[in-house]
């Protein structure tokens, strides 16, 4: 989850991003600096709360780990950042300050402030760097998006709503109710959305030069 690009006037680097305040959270794509979104709402912090002991359940005792964030992923020189959750099954990317390469899994649990960050940057960046599997997570309306990396573009595996049993992609064993992960009243507004269940868009990603002409 991330706000909005603050640090425009140079193109930054891991080693820039290193010195930075450790108060401070930051992303960088593509070279600019992002300062993270202020303190999360409760729902986002319920949401990941709940997926987190999904994730570290499943994975108990097998070769894949989960790490929360606030952890940092260095995807390149220029490409760092700290999604909601990740899962890491090659244990060389695993290092004492941060996870080198791209994760198996990504999970972005999305804000206002941050849709469109989490909707097209990222996910360009993630397709290119090689995540397998961009779980896209909203919280008003509540739904899962999975997404299947397929080349250097994502295909939509499903979307699942509040009262679905979500299926993994990659991880075909993995199971989550999602009834027990939005275990929240709904507003009046919220309760009148139907759950989606596709999406008529199929593929998502694009090179490093889309993704620079995107702005």
């Amino acid at each position: 989850m991330a706000g909005y690009a603050v640090k425009k006037e140079n193109r930054y680097t891991w080693t820039d991003y290193q010195n930075w305040p450790d108060e401070e959270r930051w992303e960088i794509i593509a070279g600019e600096a992002y300062m993270m979104s202020p303190g999360p709402t409760t729902r986002h912090q319920a949401i990941l709360g709940a997926l987190a002991r999904e994730f570290l359940n499943y994975f108990h005792n097998k070769k894949c780990t989960t790490f929360l964030s606030p952890i940092d992923v260095k995807l390149s020189e220029e490409d760092v950042v700290q999604p909601d959750i990740v899962v890491v099954c090659n244990k060389n990317q695993i290092k004492e300050t941060h996870i080198e390469g791209a994760p198996s899994l990504a999970v972005e649990i999305i804000s206002p402030s941050s849709a469109m960050q989490d909707r097209m940057r990222k996910m360009h960046l993630y397709a290119e760097a090689g995540v397998k599997e961009y779980w896209i997570v909203t919280p008003y309306p509540l739904m899962v998006e999975i997404f299947l990396l397929e080349g250097k573009n994502y295909r939509i595996h499903k979307a699942f709503g509040r009262n679905d049993i979500l299926a993994g992609g990659i991880f075909k064993n993995l199971r989550i109710n999602l009834k027990e992960v939005f275990k929240f009243p709904l507003s009046p507004e919220e309760k009148k959305i139907y759950a989606v269940k596709e999406s008529p868009a199929k593929y998502y990603g694009s090179s490093r030069k889309k993704l620079a002409n995107r702005g």
